[in-house]
This record gives structure tokens, C-alpha cells and sequence, in this order.
């Protein structure tokens, strides 16, 4: 896996990000890893929203559906 410290990141951000490759990159501060920049899977990407206005929540999602009595 590539590494760049991170003050040259800096300077060449938007190429890397061009660039990127499956692997990812890893980012360093005097030689010590600080990051991991990896693209995002364009397959995860389009799930974000896709359920929007397709399903119905019907119901309290946070109970269980069971009734109790602490008392009890």
C-alpha cells in the first residue's frame, strides 16, 4: 500500500484523489500512519437513500411489542 506524509497530501489532494486505487493510500505525520484514505465502493454508494418513499414503517421500532410490569 502507497503512504505520502501528510504536508504533500496537502499539496497534491485533488491529484491522489484523481488517482486512487482500490488499495487506498495511507497518509503519515514523521513517519507514523495517521490515516487511511480508500475510495468508496460505488456499489455501497447507491444504497444511500434507495428504500426512500418505498417502504411504510408501521409501529413504535423501538418497542418490543411486549407489555410488562416492573412491579411484578
Amino acid at each position: 500500500m502507497k503512504k505520502i506524509n501528510a504536508s504533500l497530501f496537502k499539496e497534491k489532494s485533488l491529484q491522489i484523489l484523481d488517482e486512487l486505487d482500490a488499495d487506498g493510500i495511507i497518509i503519515t505525520k514523521h513517519g507514523r500512519p495517521v490515516a487511511k484514505l480508500i475510495p468508496i465502493q460505488e456499489q455501497s454508494a447507491n444504497l444511500i437513500g434507495a428504500l426512500k418513499e418505498k417502504i411504510t414503517i408501521k409501529g413504535d421500532i423501538l418497542s418490543t411489542g411486549v407489555k410488562w410490569d416492573a412491579q411484578s
